[in-house]
């Protein structure tokens, strides 16, 4: 019997194109395999430039046992260390985040460098070499200013997937971004099910009519070059979207979608904004009057990026809006929203916090209160894996990248 035997039992049981076995959602096992093991397999998304844009500048990321400091150094790299000290372990930064000269643990107060080196420690013994006693490094991605976490020694390659969606994202300049609001909500829901429901738009007409002043339900499981639900729709959208792409061609932005290449965990598409919007906001009028983005073609679409297994993000000309998620409990999880702005742009002069958050703050609401639904119906007794409509196919994608990453993640600790 293996200490995850039962994880074992629900993964061999799983069927394409259907909802995963109750225990993998709500069972207190599952959540100490996807905390401690699966999700120290992967490229995890933390935080974006903007978030630490000056020196000294830090913003935790915090996942069940894990805690990492992520901070801008002196000469401007951003570097991420486990938020623990290399003398008796004591916990460095209990702000989420903050701005420091250097890192010093609150005990006894050994001091590091922005870089991770130990700059202090008081009396200790002769041999004693400061150099190997720095902060343990985790391995970190810049991908165009969205910034990634892997937690294992051996990360995946993430070559091809920087590629892709550093192409794309670089015309909006993160790196002269600020985070103009920020919301934290604990979704009582099982992370997997805030994840599916993310993934999939089936719900949204009825949902969010916040949201559908500006975006479409086509582009998200349905009107793209091979989906298959909703045919007729999908035609008229897919002829819209051909001319669409035309202009952005020829102004230069790279329109190729890409869905979840085998084997990789990113998708990125470029989508007109509906109704004639201009940006994603109650009026669909631009929420800042500063750009961050002037590239022609760019005015009325939004650049959308999805990541396995926690982020999701959407990229429009004047703000960026970026939500990261990860699990708290069995049954809560931590979705972080963080909505950018140009750094130069005012508050109360050229941008209204509450009008810039208001579309997504009250997704966000009415998602959590789904996705708390989902987990309450899933928890009794009567739940049985259940079909994916032909609009759900990118929560199927998310559903096998789970499976294969929890299996591959699963065989590497069995004796």
């Amino acid at each position: 019997m293996t200490v995850h035997s039962s994880v074992a039992h629900w993964l061999d049981q799983d069927q394409r194109g259907r909802s995963l076995p109750q225990g993998l959602y709500v069972s207190r096992e599952a959540f100490e395999f996807d905390t401690q093991v699966m999700l120290k397999q992967v490229w995890l998304f933390a935080c974006t430039v903007a978030h630490v844009k000056n020196p000294g500048d830090f913003y935790l990321f915090e996942m069940a046992k894990t805690s990492v400091i992520i901070v801008r150094g002196k000469d401007g790299a951003v570097r991420a260390f486990h938020n623990s000290c290399a003398h008796r372990g004591a916990k460095l930064c209990t702000e989420a985040s903050g701005s420091n000269p250097r890192i010093m643990c609150p005990y006894h107060q050994w001091t590091y460098g922005l870089d991770g080196r130990l700059l202090a420690a008081r009396n200790m013994p002769e041999g004693f070499d400061k150099a190997d006693n720095g902060l343990r490094e985790v391995n970190l991605a810049n991908i165009g200013g969205l910034i990634f976490i892997c937690l294992s020694d051996n990360p995946p390659p993430i070559e091809h997937v920087a590629a892709d969606i550093a192409e794309r994202v670089e015309i909006y300049n993160l790196d002269r971004c600020k985070v103009a609001v920020q919301d934290e909500l604990v979704e009582h829901a099982n992370w997997k099910l805030v994840m599916e429901n993310n993934r999939e738009c089936y719900h949204c007409d009825v949902n969010h009519p916040e949201l559908m002043q500006s975006l479409s339900t086509s582009g998200f499981g349905k009107g793209l070059p091979g989906d298959e639900a909703d045919a007729a729709q999908g035609a008229r959208f897919e002829a819209f979207l051909d001319e669409r792409q035309q202009a952005w061609r020829e102004a230069g932005l790279y329109t190729h979608l890409v869905e979840f290449p085998e084997g990789s965990w990113h998708r990125v598409v470029r989508l007109p904004l509906a109704n004639g919007a201009k940006s994603q906001t109650i009026d669909g009028q631009p929420a800042s009057r500063l750009p961050i983005c002037d590239h022609p073609g760019t005015e009325d679409s939004s650049l959308s990026v999805w990541t396995q297994p926690n982020s999701w993000h959407h990229f429009c000309h004047d703000h960026v809006v970026t939500f990261s998620l990860t699990p708290l409990d069995a049954d809560r999880s931590l979705l972080r929203t963080s909505w950018l702005v140009h750094e130069d742009a005012v508050e109360g002069v050229d941008y209204d916090p509450d009008n810039l958050a208001a579309v997504w703050r009250a997704t966000n609401a009415q998602d959590g209160s789904l996705s708390e639904l989902n987990h309450a119906g899933i928890a009794t007794d009567g739940y049985r894996p259940g079909v994916y409509s032909l609009e759900e196919k990118l929560v199927d994608a998310f559903k096998s990248f789970y499976v294969e990453t929890a299996r591959a993640a699963l065989a590497g600790i069995e004796p």
